[in-house]
């Protein structure tokens, strides 16, 4: 079946359908990961997406449910150059084209990625319309304009909807969850904490009735200024002086809550291979990132900027002079990589320094 991808300025691609047929809007952004494909389908930080894969062979490992970093698929649709029909892997449990019909995910293949990841680095982030119902470039972007009016709280849609308990014999964690990743959560199993995971919308007097030794801030999708609710919420919970961690969407609305700012990146940050450079101890890590906003270096003399991004200088992490808290833009607990995952360990010795 033929399927075509059009960009809200007029650009447009055309190719072979995938998945689920019909039409998807949404905002199109590029990852440049080799792979992971499978967590950044099922990553809520991508919810709502329309996401394009620049490594050219997509699916040669077909699906499992351990990668799954949550419940459901979360991205809008996927473009890739070519997916792979012949997938090969001990712990494939689904293949790809059975994956994306049941998961209901518009998809388009066949096209130059590469060149569309250009575009999209040239002109930025923009939305664009798949569809397999027509081929007029006219009628998909009226569509598309219409569509993009609509208004999403991508939050709400993937917070847990009711407290969930996952026990542990160590440290108390409590998690507010914006789209948490299941990764997040088992690195914090690996390490015996007693997890409580609650809604985005819980107040900073529901958070601290559950006696937190720590609290995290999770990742999430969307612009953090979208949510201004939890923005008070975290100046609260950080005045309570407890330990606190942010990754992700959980680190911006901290810088917020710090009195920084949020800028939309041109063409985002999504791929596994970021440098960062942590100034306290000169190393530099390569880290996940699957960002669109980031944190302006517009703090007091209390906010420690501790990392950057070797690329473009934007902030990658915070620290406070006078508050227990700690915050990543990138990802430390991604599985296909572990170069980060001691962030973890600085937040475990915050909160064991606290209580004592």
């Amino acid at each position: 079946m033929k399927s075509v991808l059009v960009l809200e300025d007029g650009t447009y691609f055309s190719g072979e359908a995938f998945g689920k047929p019909g039409e998807t809007v949404a905002e199109v952004i590029f990852n440049t990961s080799m792979t992971g494909y499978q967590e950044i389908i099922t990553d809520p930080s991508y919810r709502g997406k329309i996401v394009v894969m620049t490594y050219p062979l997509i699916g040669n490992c077909g699906f499992n449910h351990y990668d799954n970093q949550s419940d459901s698929s979360q991205i809008q649709g996927l473009v890739v150059k070519e997916l792979s029909d012949a997938p090969s892997n001990w712990r494939l449990e689904i293949t790809p084209n059975e994956y994306f019909s049941k998961n209901n995910i518009v998809g388009i293949k066949g096209i130059d990625t590469r060149t569309l990841a250009q575009h999209i680095r040239d002109c930025g982030i923009m939305y664009g319309i798949i569809s397999t119902e027509s081929g007029n470039t006219d009628i998909l972007l009226e569509r598309l304009a219409k569509k993009k009016q609509e208004k999403r709280n991508l939050v709400a849609e993937v917070t847990t909807k009711a407290p969930v308990r996952r026990l542990g014999s160590s440290r108390r964690i409590v998690v507010l969850d914006f789209g948490v990743k299941n990764s997040v959560i088992k690195s914090l199993e690996k390490d015996g904490c007693d997890i409580f995971i609650l809604p985005a919308a819980s107040t900073a007097s529901e958070v601290m009735g559950y006696n937190p030794g720590g609290i995290l801030l999770s990742n999430g999708p969307g612009n953090p200024a979208d949510l201004p609710f939890v923005k008070s919420t975290v100046q609260e919970l950080i005045n309570a002086k407890v330990p606190i961690m942010g990754i992700g969407l959980g680190h911006q609305l901290i810088g917020l809550a710090l009195g920084g700012r949020v800028t939309k990146l041109k063409s985002g940050h999504h791929g596994n291979n970021y440098p960062v450079k942590d100034h306290n101890t000169g190393r530099c890590y390569i880290t996940s990132q699957y960002h669109s906003y980031v944190l302006q270096n517009n703090f007091n003399g209390d906010v420690i900027v501790s990392q950057t991004n070797i690329n473009d200088n934007t902030v990658e992490g915070l620290r406070h002079k006078k508050f227990p808290l700690i915050s990543v833009q990138y990802h430390p607990q991604a599985i296909t990589q572990d170069d980060t995952s001691h962030i973890f360990y600085d937040f475990y010795e915050m909160i064991d320094g606290f209580k004592s």
